[in-house]
């Protein structure tokens, strides 16, 4: 008698691994590719089992497993490839020329300039970016102009399914070139899609022109950052921003009625448990990676800048195109301030995998990482 062979289903692969080992990001990579999955606030919640044993859902997630090396050299240069930063081809501080869209953004305003300037050069036809609703809930939306741009300018600290958008968008035949400010798994997801796209799918990806990096460490829960402004009697609707200023362990709010800080500590407190498990610091897999410049002079003089990787070709046009439209202030940053960047993004990675040990218990599983992988060989023998 023949023992039937047993179908594996990425989906609830995917639910066990990912959504119940609390490793989901929240990036949205296995939303609005079919209806059995949705984002609930920040939540990932799968309304039904699906039956392909190889899915998107389980292919395009920023935490399974993947080829990272062959995704490196897919997208960048050999010569360019750290092992604490990813690819840069390019390191410089930068901001807005525009004093107004610089005091409107998150410091220099560097991710708005750049993504302005794209659409009005027919580089993408439609930008991808994260906005806020009056409850502190985050979604991807489609943006086509500044001044929608400039609405959604400036961080917001918690997750957004910024990936189901692009998902929903791409699928459209209106789609055109598209540009998508992404956080680290949100670019690393992207980055599976052109790897790991079929044939039928790869019309959809190809529509992916740009992605723009933000530097990420972590991000709150939105569940638990709400509990935290309630318990300090901040109404969530009069957040106008918030920021860690460089040097001071804290989190200052900003609100209509003025700054309010927190320790750090308490923030800490309110961070996803999947961002624990994060190796990427500096969206390793974008086009440009930008930040705020905390590594240089004063904090209040490097406030209002941005620091900059540029990690492509792609990139680098955007950047000269920028400096020669005037949109964009760039200057060399000193070597010295690579080299602080570099030491936190290392320091990042070998706490990611002390994290990932402590919760697989054994050096030889790394959830959604490979061992052999030379970047991760790198940072488990430090």
């Amino acid at each position: 008698m023949t023992t039937p062979i047993k179908t594996v289903i990425s989906q609830k692969i995917l639910k066990k691994e990912v959504l119940e080992g609390d490793l989901c990001t929240g990036c949205g990579a296995c939303v609005g590719l079919c209806p059995y999955q949705v984002i609930y606030h920040d939540r990932t919640v799968q309304l039904h089992t699906c039956d392909l044993e190889n899915g998107k859902c389980y292919d395009f997630c920023p935490r399974t497993s993947t080829d990272l090396n062959e995704l490196r050299n897919m997208l960048f240069d050999a010569g360019d490839l750290t092992p604490e930063t990813g690819a840069v081809k390019g390191y410089y501080f930068s901001r807005a020329t525009d004093r107004q869209l610089r005091e409107d953004a998150q410091h220099g305003g560097t991710v708005t300039a750049l993504m302005e300037l794209a659409l009005f050069e027919g580089l993408i036809d439609s930008a991808i970016v994260s906005a806020r609703d009056q409850e502190f809930v985050q979604n991807g939306v489609v943006v086509k102009d500044e001044a929608a741009l400039r609405k959604n300018a400036g961080s917001k600290f918690t997750v957004s399914p910024t990936v189901a958008a692009f998902n929903r968008l791409a699928a459209t035949k209106e789609a055109g070139k598209i540009g998508v400010v992404a956080t680290p798994c949100q670019a690393l997801a992207l980055a599976k899609m052109k790897l790991k796209a079929v044939k039928e799918d790869r019309g959809k990806i190809d529509q992916l022109k740009l992605v723009i990096g933000l530097y990420c460490g972590w991000a709150f829960a939105a569940q638990k950052f709400k509990e935290l402004m309630g318990q300090n009697d901040i109404e969530l609707e009069s957040i106008a921003g918030m920021d860690i200023p460089a040097g001071k362990n804290s989190l200052e709010i900003y609100t209509g009625n003025g700054t309010k800080s927190f320790p750090l500590s308490d923030a800490q407190a309110c961070i996803r448990s999947a961002c624990n498990y994060c190796l990427d610091s500096t969206a390793e897999y974008a086009d440009i990676s930008v930040g705020a410049a905390r590594f240089g002079d004063s904090w209040e003089e490097m406030r209002h800048w941005n620091q900059m990787i540029v990690r492509t070709g792609k990139g680098r046009n955007l950047i000269e195109l920028a400096i020669k439209r005037g949109v964009l202030e760039v200057r060399n940053a000193p070597a010295e301030s690579l080299r602080q960047l570099k030491n936190v993004a290392g320091e990042k990675k070998k706490e990611a995998l002390k994290n990932i040990i402590r919760k697989s218990g054994s050096a030889k599983n790394l959830l959604y990482l490979d061992r052999h992988d030379p970047v991760v060989r790198r940072f488990l023998a430090k």
